[in-house]
């Protein structure tokens, strides 16, 4: 009997360690947006260089024109694929060439690279990075 307490005991012990070990990966396979300035939004324009939509994140390479004219290349981070299809993205909505503007929280060590806030392409059209990114802070047209 008390062999069987010890054995239905160790059972369920194991059991709840896979059980909240499953559930662990998807958990730690995220990261944070601490690395971001997320209250320092700033605005970019420029050319995009490449257009990658994969997981687990799109990213935008971006030739922006500085304040005093030099050229920086930017690498934007934007949410995954099915949150931007779920704000209105398509995969083949940018392309290598087009001229976009961009509002992006800057990566805090001051390195050309950012989370995308908002995105307005050529034709005018704006979208959003989804709701894990948070919202834009300032406008286009301020």
């Amino acid at each position: 009997m008390i062999g069987s307490k010890r054995a239905r005991g160790a059972l369920i012990a194991v059991s709840a360690s896979l059980g909240l070990l499953s559930a662990a990966p998807p958990a730690l396979a995220h990261h944070s947006f601490a690395s971001y300035a997320i209250k320092s939004q700033i605005k970019l324009s420029g050319t995009v260089t490449r257009f990658e939509w994969a997981n687990p994140h799109v990213y935008i390479h971006l030739d922006a024109t500085g304040r005093y004219g030099g050229i920086k290349h930017w690498l934007i981070e934007c949410a995954n694929p099915g949150i931007l299809n779920r704000v209105g993205w398509k995969w083949n909505m940018i392309h290598q060439g087009d001229k976009i503007e961009v509002i992006v929280a800057p990566l805090r060590s001051g390195r050309p690279g950012a989370l995308l806030k908002a995105i307005r392409l050529a034709d005018g059209r704006t979208f959003s990075n989804g709701g894990p990114a948070g919202r834009a802070t300032i406008s286009f047209d301020d």
